[in-house]
């Protein structure tokens, strides 16, 4: 029953996973000046991707001492396995690297401003808030609202929510987008975005063979057969999308003010 469950958010969800799919953003991106506004926005992404990871292994592991065995056990791999190669995957060269700082990494080597997120760090490592931190990085208002988004859902401490927002605003529809902008940027530019195009590449392998099923599967055994987080697990979803083509919207604004570059 949860199998159809699961069919049936996916229908629902399929003109806004569509949308997002379909955003004349990645048709936008015709320079490596626009490769980098790009890049300077969807690194914040990238970042509160994670809190989201890990919001989920802090309420389906546990992650406090001493230890117990907390929730179903089959969840808690599910949960640890994403974790594994999302928090420590490897780099080109096979060394263990976040997907973050991998990105940051990509952002070096295309000549992408860096800062803006270094300096979002720093604040966090000080002890600000996360709007706080926002405000200290000077990041654009577009990726404020779209952090704002990816909060409010880890506050609401409501875990098949979270386990929603990650897997059908994340996880599942993350393949189809990165395959509109590595269709030929190594073509475009031999050498300029190796790093970069590792990345996309690795996650269209990890999220569409390993991630979105192991994530839908994490959706079923939180949702299980209740109606009401069902609804609210497409609600959230709805929500992420939404945020994330607002996102898109915002770095299209941001292009279509820069000079035209070859």
């Amino acid at each position: 029953m949860a199998q159809d469950f699961i069919k049936e958010l996916q229908t629902e969800l399929q003109p806004a996973r569509q949308r997002l799919v379909d955003h004349s953003l990645y048709y936008s991106i015709r320079s490596l000046d626009d490769l980098r506004v790009f890049m300077g926005y969807h690194v914040f992404a990238v970042w509160d991707f994670m809190s989201l990871l890990k919001a989920l292994q802090r309420d389906l592991t546990c992650t406090t001492l001493p230890w117990v065995p907390t929730g179903n056990p089959a969840t808690r791999r599910l949960i640890n396995e994403i974790v594994l190669e999302e928090e420590t995957d490897v780099d080109p060269e096979g060394r263990p690297t976040s997907h973050f700082e991998l990105y940051l990494r990509a952002m070096r080597e295309c000549g992408a401003d860096t800062t803006p997120a270094e300096r979002l760090l720093a604040a966090l490592g000080e002890g600000a808030s996360v709007p706080a931190a926002l405000a200290a990085a000077q990041a654009p208002l577009a990726v404020q609202e779209f952090v704002k988004q990816t909060f409010a859902v880890i506050a609401a401490g409501q875990p098949h929510a979270v386990a929603a927002a990650f897997t059908f605003g994340r996880e599942d529809v993350i393949p189809d987008m990165f395959r509109h902008l590595v269709a030929d940027l190594g073509r475009r530019f031999p050498g300029q975005l190796d790093t970069f195009i590792y990345y996309l590449n690795r996650h269209i392998e990890l999220d569409e063979e390993n991630h979105a099923p192991l994530a839908q599967q994490m959706v079923r055994d939180l949702c299980g057969t209740d109606p009401a987080r069902w609804q609210q697990a497409a609600a959230v979803a709805q929500q992420g999308m939404a945020a994330r083509v607002a996102l898109w919207d915002g770095i299209q604004a941001a292009l279509a003010q820069e000079p035209a570059t070859a």
